[in-house]
């Protein structure tokens, strides 16, 4: 059985020495750490079993600290997290890997694995921008049941690449919502890092981010998650303008909306 994942409270307290000094709180236990902006380094300066616990995780909280902007380190910042062994499961190391997203239960399961499922309806995404118009456009390709590629597409009112390669996979999703199994393909980092990773930092802090910002884009990514309940997806990324043959078609396609409206 794999481990549940750890909520935990962050509070800043103070600054003494050139550390700042930060509690970690876990179901009534409480653990302290040290944390130097400059050095980019932490260190656990207390002891018992929230505090030993807590070390398997340290580069988890290392890089939620890293992440934070100088000014938001102040006496009294509240931050809740989520500790998991399948942290960062999108790196760039692991890039080409398959990552399963798994939401056929209660809650979600994610994890990499090195082959996709070839019997699995497989759909290839891609969003794009104009500045000049300020305006999106989204386009998604699949094979029908006649072997043949078929191709949908959509203009928005969005104003992000991010948002367009987001409204893609909504779309994709909403085109088979009966569909339990199915692969996703896309050169989006951000929809690939929102539904595995950030998202269950930001629900539970009210979809606030690290910084205390409101998370942009809060109703579309409430509705990509009611998209993926009940689903076991794939995701594979591909680098954008590589020669991949699906995602150049639908980039292509996109951009070209974009210059007739």
């Amino acid at each position: 059985m794999k481990p549940e994942p750890l909520i935990c409270e962050m509070l800043i307290n103070h600054f003494e020495n050139g550390f700042w000094c930060i509690s970690i709180k876990h179901k009534g236990k409480t653990a302290e750490i040290k944390f130097s902006r400059e050095k980019r380094e932490s260190e656990f300066t207390s002891k018992g079993t929230l505090t030993e616990k807590l070390k398997k995780y340290d580069k988890q909280i290392l890089k939620i600290l890293n992440n934070k902007r100088e000014n938001t380190f102040f006496e009294g910042f509240k931050l809740n997290f989520v500790l998991s062994d399948n942290f960062e499961v999108f790196t760039k190391s692991n890039s080409s890997e398959i990552i399963v997203y798994d939401y056929r239960n209660s809650a979600p399961e994610i994890y990499t694995k090195d082959n996709y499922e070839n019997s699995f309806l497989t759909v290839y995404t891609d969003g794009s921008y104009s500045d000049k118009k300020k305006k999106s456009a989204y386009a998604f390709l699949y094979m029908n049941s006649k072997n043949l590629y078929q191709l949908k597409f959509g203009v928005l009112d969005l104003q992000s690449s991010s948002l367009a390669e987001l409204e893609a996979v909504i779309a994709a999703l909403s085109e088979f919502s009966t569909v339990t199994e199915i692969r996703i393909v896309t050169d989006s980092r951000y929809v690939i890092k929102g539904i595995t990773e950030w998202i269950y930092n930001w629900k539970l802090n009210d979809w606030q981010t690290a910084q205390g910002e409101q998370v942009k884009n809060i109703n579309r990514w409430k509705v990509f998650e009611q998209a993926v309940k009940g689903k076991y997806i794939e995701f594979q990324w591909v680098k954008a303008h590589s020669k991949h043959f699906e995602n150049s078609v639908c980039d292509f396609y996109a951009r070209k909306l974009l210059e007739r409206c």
